[in-house]
């Protein structure tokens, strides 16, 4: 048992030793950012960005009961407070800016939190690919609206109207994916040829890196029962589209919110009127968010402003200086809550 404690500790020892490092590599890749927005903070209205801590907190509550209202249906998963909904929601928001791995760490401390409520890895992986899913199409269907606003009020320059053809061709292509998925885990048997296809081409991929010296990483049994659980959630979620309800709505909920952090910065450099331009920015320069870990998102979305008629300056400040707000937020917010959530699992 001691030796069980003592070994627990080192692996908790090395995951917080880990988090501090990659905490600090974040944060040095954006102190060039980080001093451009204490260089423009005085132009800021200190009160309005204040209203960012309570916005923030609810918008991770908001994603939190997207995994949880839907989670409420299923017998198998133990019962749950909000305060543990907005615990669990800071702590993956905090993973996911910490560990630079486009997503994937925030699905594997998913994963591993929601354990011991009794949820799988598939259904994890279910409820993970599902949240995107309803927050991606929510987002592009949200700067479909700004468009139009836009367009109505004859307020996009024409050399900028190539974003409308691109923000359709996203939307579709959100849309395309998510029908290939439902479709392919609708079915038992396309289900069954998929894993282990994907075991067999890992369990290739590797025995190549390694000249042969790992033979096999996959179990084709475990990684069956993985899909087989995704599988199972995707026919409850389609008998059972009540259970749907909650999740679509906090998806609302939380997209407006993710676009009212960028609008809250805007409206404390005095730009409100800037919000649908914010829109379609934060739409676009999102279909990174999960693919890339830094960079690309902010550049995308000043980028599409400033083609939409923004000044380069009020552009690049208010995509800048939200960034390094949330970041230094989520850091402060959640580094706590994490090492709570290794500490007790190491206890049990």
């Amino acid at each position: 048992m001691a030796k069980n404690k003592r070994l627990g500790f080192s692996v908790r020892t090395i995951l917080i030793v880990l988090t501090i490092i990659l905490v600090c590599y974040v944060v040095y890749q954006n102190w060039a950012d980080i001093l451009e927005t204490l260089k423009h903070l005085h132009e800021a209205n200190g009160f309005i960005l204040v209203l960012l801590i309570p916005e923030q907190l609810f918008m991770y509550f908001a994603c939190g009961q997207i995994f949880f209202s839907y989670l409420r249906h299923r017998k198998n998963v133990k019962k749950f407070s909000d305060k543990e909904v907005l615990k669990i929601s800071t702590e993956l928001n905090f993973v996911n800016h910490a560990v630079p791995a486009g997503g994937i760490g925030g699905l594997a401390f998913l994963t591993y939190r929601m354990a011991p409520f009794g949820v799988t890895a598939g259904q994890a992986s279910f409820l993970y690919v599902f949240r995107y899913a309803i927050t991606t199409v929510i987002n592009y269907a949200q700067a479909l609206v700004a468009i139009l606003v836009l367009l109505t009020l004859n307020m996009i320059p024409p050399e900028a109207y190539w974003i409308i053809p691109v923000a359709l061709l996203m939307n579709a292509g959100v849309l395309g994916f998510l029908g290939v998925v439902i479709y392919i885990a609708s079915n038992k048997t396309r289900i069954d040829f998929c894993s282990k296809t994907l075991s067999r081409l890992l369990n290739s991929f590797v025995k190549i890196i390694t000249f042969g010296y790992k033979k096999k990483i996959m179990n084709d049994t475990k990684i069956g029962t993985y899909f087989v659980d995704i599988h199972e959630s995707v026919k409850i979620a389609k008998e059972n589209k009540q259970s749907l309800k909650g999740p679509i709505f906090w998806g609302f909920v939380y997209s407006f919110l993710e676009v009212g952090t960028y609008w809250l910065v805007a409206i404390s450099l005095g730009r409100p009127e800037l919000l649908p331009y914010i829109m379609i920015g934060e739409a676009i320069g999102s279909v990174f968010d999960g693919i890339v870990p830094y960079g690309l998102y902010e550049l995308g979305m000043a980028g599409v402003m400033i083609a939409l008629g923004v000044d380069f300056p009020t552009a690049t400040i208010i995509t800048v200086m939200t960034r390094v707000i949330t970041l230094l937020f989520t850091i402060a917010s959640g580094s706590i809550p994490y090492y709570d959530a290794i500490k007790e699992k190491d206890e049990r």
